[in-house]
């Protein structure tokens, strides 16, 4: 059984994917054994009425979901009453966490607005998933042209946050061993496998950082769920590995932010 931490529904700006229908993504991920899968929305990059593109998730996997599908609420703190935004997320549609767009949002992670929604991230125990970029920026739309995230402030952020837990997405064709020993030394930061390249990538991934910090990410639609199945097989980990990156590294990350409520 599998935990994928990085799915998106709705539809990407540019171009339509293969299931990027809901009935037909759920089709996909049960048959690839997925027990839970951490949905983010596509609207969430550029719409900016931010609570109706939470409320539309929330509602997809309600409708189309059948549990199967964990809802992660966009924030985009540049925009007003984002505090509001991360309410709802949190009380009243009970999300496990958000996911951050910095690039598409235009702010920094070290700009102090940033500082501001992590401390209340911690403050609520959401688990806080951090796109590091969307695609290759050689196939992006000539007039959306989207870096990825500078990283490197993470590491300076992380000690005043130390509840904090970050997931990063799409980030392992930005960061390099260096980078990424850094960061997962520096704080609670977890590694998705969805942009891990090169014969046995999961595997050297498993030998840089810890492996309870390395999670399954597919990234489907955008990518192949297929693919990231793949990188799994070909790694040449052991049954134990194998298990905490497919399910049991993000099962206890979910049940911390079950059971570490505040208040609770």
């Amino acid at each position: 059984m599998t935990i994928d931490v990085n799915v998106y529904l709705s539809r990407w700006p540019f171009r339509r994917l293969p299931d990027d229908e809901t009935p037909r993504l759920v089709r996909r991920l049960r048959s690839g054994k997925v027990t839970g899968a951490w949905a983010g929305s596509f609207d969430g990059l550029l719409h900016k009425d931010v609570a109706a593109v939470n409320a539309r998730l929330v509602k997809e996997c309600r409708r189309h979901g059948e549990g199967l599908l964990i809802p992660f609420g966009t924030i985009n703190p540049t925009l007003p009453d984002w505090q509001e935004d991360l309410r709802r997320c949190h009380e009243r549609h009970h999300m496990p966490g958000i996911r951050l767009h910095p690039n598409y949002h235009g702010y920094r992670l070290d700009d102090p607005v940033c500082a501001e929604l992590l401390g209340q991230a911690e403050k609520r125990n959401l688990i806080v998933q951090l796109v590091v970029k969307m695609e290759d920026e050689r196939t992006q739309h000539p007039l959306l042209k989207v870096p990825a995230v500078e990283t490197t402030p993470i590491v300076k952020l992380l000690p005043r946050f130390p509840r904090l837990r970050i997931v990063l997405l799409n980030s392992l064709r930005t960061l390099r061993s260096a980078g990424l020993k850094r960061l997962a030394t520096a704080g609670r930061v977890w590694f998705d496998i969805a942009m891990q390249e090169g014969v046995g990538g999961v595997g050297k991934l498993a030998k840089t950082v810890p492996v309870d910090r390395v999670l399954f990410g597919s990234y489907a639609p955008f990518f192949y769920f297929e693919s990231a199945r793949l990188k799994i097989t070909e790694a040449a980990l052991t049954e134990k590995q194998t298990a905490a990156i497919l399910r049991g590294n993000a099962g206890k990350l979910i049940d911390r932010a079950d059971h570490e409520k505040p208040g609770g």
